[in-house]
């Protein structure tokens, strides 16, 4: 592989030109993004197109009695607006809990460590159940939330928990607080130092949890069942209303709905991906 350097002229340093070489794949590489790519197609490209492509078997019409139809339009707009919420909550509460964890020392942190982490590991029907024996009927703490609006927020807020905290943390632990210890020798307040120097380190992974948060939310099923009660325009969700179509043998339908849910989290993964890089380049 060669290299060939320019002469300097006017001052200006060299522009050096690199071999095209430096971008070929080598052959273990090559093998190594096929097999990637093969297995990434079976489990989300190829079950993604299918979905896509039965709910559009018949035009556009689906689509249009899906968004038109009083109840699933009500289950969607539940699910997308109690998932911003819990999200929006996610981004401040997650960001608190991480900087405690990181930067705080107190008895029983390793304990509220390792709980962070139990709505990855329990089946959300026992976190329904759970749930349910905390703020159902008869609720311990007087808060009979069951089959209410109430009971779905805290349902997605209960399996989202984990995300932002868990995407913020390292980096937290990786940040170096000299920086912050420069700009409050200059004068610089609290508030202004988290404004400038910390809030654009950690935007890339607030919301990188935040998107994986709301796309985990919409999605949600089974921490629901038991403590929404899935009442028709008032706390059905959206995956509830896909399940309901199956079951009725009305698969176009529940492929529709599946493909609205799609496309708004598209939407909002790019809508927290431009924030992002917004927060970083004005700090």
């Amino acid at each position: 592989m060669s290299t060939a350097t320019t002469s300097v002229a006017g001052g200006r340093p060299a522009r050096v030109r690199r071999s095209a070489s430096r971008h070929n794949l080598t052959k273990g590489s090559a093998l190594g993004l096929g097999v990637a790519l093969i297995w990434f197609s079976l489990l989300v490209l190829i079950p993604l197109c299918a979905v896509v492509a039965t709910a559009g078997e018949d035009g556009f019409g689906v689509f249009k009695d899906a968004l038109t139809n009083r109840q699933t339009l009500n289950a969607l707009k539940l699910t997308v607006f109690s998932s911003l919420g819990v999200t929006a909550v996610n981004i401040v509460m997650g960001t608190i809990i991480a900087w405690v964890l990181v930067r705080d020392r107190f008895p029983g942190k390793s304990l509220i460590d390792l709980v962070i982490d139990i709505p990855f590991a329990m089946p959300t029907i026992v976190a329904g159940l759970v749930l349910l024996s905390l703020y159902g009927a008869q609720s311990p703490l007087g808060l009979e939330w069951n089959n209410t609006r109430k009971a779905v927020f805290l349902a997605l807020a209960f399996v989202t928990v984990p995300f932002v905290v868990r995407t913020v943390q390292p980096v937290l632990e990786e940040m170096d607080t000299d920086v912050e210890d420069a700009a409050a020798s200059l004068g610089a307040s609290r508030a202004t130092t988290f404004r400038r120097i910390i809030l654009p380190t950690l935007a890339p992974a607030i919301f990188a949890g935040a998107t994986l948060s709301f796309a985990r939310a919409i999605s949600e099923y089974g921490s629901l069942v038991l403590l929404s009660g899935n009442l028709p325009n008032r706390t059905e969700v959206a995956s509830v209303r896909v399940y309901s179509a199956i079951e009725g043998g009305n698969q176009q339908s529940a492929a529709a709905v599946a493909t609205i849910l799609l496309l708004v989290a598209l939407v909002a993964i790019v809508v927290f991906d431009l924030i992002q890089r917004r927060l970083a380049r004005r700090g």
